[in-house]
């Protein structure tokens, strides 16, 4: 599957890897809900370095159809409220 990082660029990862990434997801939409904000940052930053662990970037001239965007490693709470599903940013958790 193919993931966009808001501002970084693509990576295609595997698609049993989604497990492993909800767990971050699961705990970064409880602290969004919590208004935790430090705790939100910590766990938005361990979710974005986890992808780029286990997926291969893509070049940057490669533009393929996103099966996923995450916000970038800057983004506020409050730009990643707008992001989420009922299921947080990755579906299926």
């Amino acid at each position: 599957m193919i993931v966009r990082i808001m501002g970084e660029g693509q990576v295609t990862l595997a698609e049993s890897r989604l497990a492993e990434l909800n767990e971050l997801d699961e705990e970064l939409l409880a602290e969004m809900e919590n208004g935790d904000g430090p705790g939100f940052r910590a766990t938005l930053q361990a979710l974005l370095a986890r992808v780029h662990e286990l997926g291969e970037p893509l070049p940057d001239d490669s533009l393929e159809p996103s099966d996923l965007i995450l916000p970038s490693p800057d983004a506020t709470l409050e730009e990643v409220k707008e992001l989420l599903s009922d299921d947080g940013l990755i579906p299926g958790g």
